[in-house]
């Protein structure tokens, strides 16, 4: 049975009180029974028929090990059509999408009787399940730990071979990296596919790489995929740094008609921390934030206009954060300050403003001991503030805010962080947390903590076009029975809707979001 309720919710802010109503709907799915208790969602897409597609990698054994990979197909009512079991073990899930009625799921695998790594695409119709292979790319090299991946802070060169698949947001096309490290060889090479699995063209980057190792973030690509535009950290050679100098500097890469150009983006006391690519009516844009000394703090948002062809840089702008921002995040304590922000999400509104959002994120280790009194190391992630802001057309900062939250967890993140989705000029953020009620300092400063109960409630976050805050819970603990996979939503910017999966232990169920 699907329920649909129309949100309304009172809140108090300070001594004034007033009716708030956020603009959405929502519908549970029914509860479906899970046969697999310990799993991580991968993939989440639509099927190109109204409906849905989720795969699952699953875990079992007295020592949990990966299976394989669960598939659920639910169609535009939230009713599930059909499930399919691939039991697919060994393989490195790197990447997954569907297109034309066929569901793609991409590998990384190593072959130790051949010495080769080996890029394969799985494919199989979503009517009838039958995967059938096709290999993308192969690498003969010895195999080594953790050669996939993208580490913000420590990416690690020293291996002797490491690669990365990067999507750019709508999905029309991905990259692959692979850089390749053996006594005098120093290979690093960028291979473009489209959707169809057919490769575009490879680029030999080895002439970069002499005095300086790439660590890539984020692509765009332009309609027709002849312009590719990566943003990545450029981690620089030297066997020696001062303590005062700076290791990286952050780069663009274009690559168009088999030639590649780069530009970076640091100036004398003002040195990026992130940046994000933007393509827009023509224009390339970049956006992030920077720091005004050469450490790891970031100062304010950063701004460039990036000639399209020859990547010169026509204008830029550095704002600092705000006391308001700053106070939202730390109320008066003036001896803090911000670090570890990785993108979320960019919007480009219908009046060319942007929208930008960034989590502070980082991972710490620490020796946990067990029943049989070994000592064992445990790492966890921390997904704690949102960070926020708005550039307008010409970029100028119009505002930025903070909101305060802190999750940490040792397993699965897609129950913790947050979503976000912009319409209309107004920014929404969907978190869920064990937290009955958010503190509201002085009518501005929002916290939320993460609660102890074992059940969640969904809370809608908004900013509007002024960056007022403004904030309700949409869903409570006595609804959703089952806690959201609230970081991992499938957005449908068409029809302004989100899809969340909700999972526990043996019970499952889909729920949609609408915005009105």
């Amino acid at each position: 049975m699907i329920t649909r309720l129309l949100l309304v919710c009172v809140l108090a802010m300070g001594a004034h009180s007033f009716a708030q109503k956020m603009p959405v709907s929502y519908d549970f799915s029914e509860k479906f029974s899970d046969r697999y208790r310990y799993s991580n969602l991968v993939t989440i897409d639509d099927d190109g028929d109204g409906g849905y597609i989720l795969v699952r990698a699953y875990f079992q054994g007295l020592i949990l090990k990966p299976k394989g990979y669960f598939i659920e197909h639910y169609n535009k009512d939230l009713e599930l059509v059909s499930e399919y079991n691939y039991k697919l073990k060994g393989k490195q899930f790197v990447g997954g999408f569907t297109k034309n009625g066929q569901l793609h799921l991409i590998f990384l695998d190593y072959d130790f009787e051949r010495g080769i790594y080996n890029y394969a695409a799985h494919t199989s119709s979503l009517v009838n399940y039958s995967f059938k292979t096709k290999r993308l790319l192969e690498f003969k090299t010895p195999a080594v730990d953790g050669a996939f991946g993208k580490n913000y802070y420590n990416r690690n060169f020293k291996n002797g071979f490491s690669t990365t698949l990067l999507f750019n947001p709508e999905k029309t096309g991905f990259i692959i990296s692979t850089h390749h490290i053996k006594g005098k060889t120093n290979q690093h090479t960028i291979h473009l596919f489209d959707t169809s699995l057919n490769k575009k063209w490879e680029h030999d980057f080895s002439a970069e790489v002499e005095e300086k190792n790439y660590a890539f973030e984020q692509v765009a690509f332009s309609s027709n995929l002849e312009e590719t535009y990566i943003i990545g950290k450029a981690y620089f050679k030297k066997k020696r740094f001062q303590v005062n100098e700076r290791k990286f500097q952050y780069e663009m890469i274009k690559i168009s008609g088999g030639i590649s150009k780069t530009q970076s983006f640091d100036d004398p006391g003002k040195y990026s921390e992130g940046l994000y690519p933007i393509l827009n009516d023509g224009k390339v844009l970049c956006v992030g934030f920077y720091a005004d000394r050469k450490d790891n703090r970031y100062n304010g948002v950063s701004y460039f206009d990036v000639n399209p062809y020859s990547l010169e840089i026509q204008s830029k702008k550095y704002h600092p954060f705000s006391q308001q921002f700053m106070e939202d995040k730390f109320g008066r304590d003036e001896d803090k300050v911000v670090k570890n922000l990785i993108f979320k999400s960019v919007n480009v509104t219908k009046e060319n403003d942007i929208l930008f959002n960034a989590e502070e994120y980082f991972v710490t280790n620490s020796l946990q001991v067990t029943g049989a009194g070994q000592r064992m190391k445990v790492e966890r992630f921390h997904h704690n503030d949102i960070v926020s802001a708005k550039l307008d057309v010409n970029g100028e900062l119009l505002w930025t805010r903070n909101i305060n939250k802190a999750e940490v967890t040792q397993g699965d993140g897609a129950y913790a962080s947050y979503s976000s989705y912009s319409k209309d000029g107004n920014t929404y953020f969907f978190i869920c947390t064990s937290s009955e009620n958010p503190q509201l300092i002085n009518g501005e400063r929002l916290i939320f903590k993460q609660g102890l109960s074992r059940n969640r409630n969904v809370f809608l976050i908004s900013l509007d076009k002024s960056g007022m805050l403004d904030y309700e819970k949409v869903i409570g603990d006595e609804e959703a029975r089952l806690p959201l996979m609230v970081s991992k939503p499938l957005i449908d910017a068409t029809e302004d809707q989100l899809l969340f999966y909700a999972k526990r232990g043996n019970k499952k169920q889909l729920v949609e979001v609408v915005f009105k």
